[in-house]
């Protein structure tokens, strides 16, 4: 059994040698999903959010959160990943959204670039304000399971006035990338 939100090439909607059944019901091939992409827009009509197992992480937060998340965040033993990445993002994404997002599992083609993808049906700016708001909930879990009530109360204080919405607007702009380069978009 899989792990959630972690490809299997069984689960992936891509039942078919190489194809991808999109949580839109349109199909897709493997290869279809290049290197750079962040999104594509679909036969359906709609623009899906594309993120791929080498994104990194800075894609969707700053590098001094990154780091915050990767020192409060510790994958299991049994994760062959050393440190919170972008595969365990999408696994809390996909598992908040199961019939949103879908998995693929392109680890045993070589031809594709990629081991794991994952596209939403939803475009990638709600895509990123939904990992934003899927990490505050996490970094709200782990201060309330911390002994210093004093930090709980500025934490949730913060968090008042924070507004997702408003933080992916202003860091999409600011790191100022396109679709067509390694970037938050």
């Amino acid at each position: 059994m899989s792990e959630p939100g972690v490809p299997n090439p069984e689960e992936d909607g891509g039942r078919e040698e190489g194809g991808v059944e999109l949580p839109c019901g349109e199909r897709i091939e493997r290869g279809d999903l290049d290197l750079g992409m962040r999104e594509f827009g679909c036969a359906c009509g709609e623009t899906h959010a594309v993120v791929m197992d080498m994104h990194p992480l800075g894609r969707f937060f700053p590098e001094d959160v990154v780091d915050v998340l990767r020192e409060a965040v510790e994958p299991s033993e049994k994760d062959e990943f050393d440190e919170f990445s972008t595969v365990h993002l999408m696994g809390a994404v996909r598992e908040e959204f199961p019939e949103d997002v879908v998995a693929v599992d392109a680890s045993a083609n070589g031809d594709v670039g990629y081991a794991a993808a994952w596209v939403a049906d939803f475009d990638a700016r709600t895509l990123h304000e939904y990992a934003v708001e899927l990490m505050v909930e996490l970094m709200e879990h782990a201060v309330s399971h911390g002994t210093e009530a004093s930090a709980q109360s500025e934490f949730e204080a913060q968090m008042a006035e924070f507004d997702a919405a408003a933080f992916v607007e202003e860091y999409r702009a600011e790191r100022d990338w396109d679709a067509d380069r390694v970037g938050p978009r």
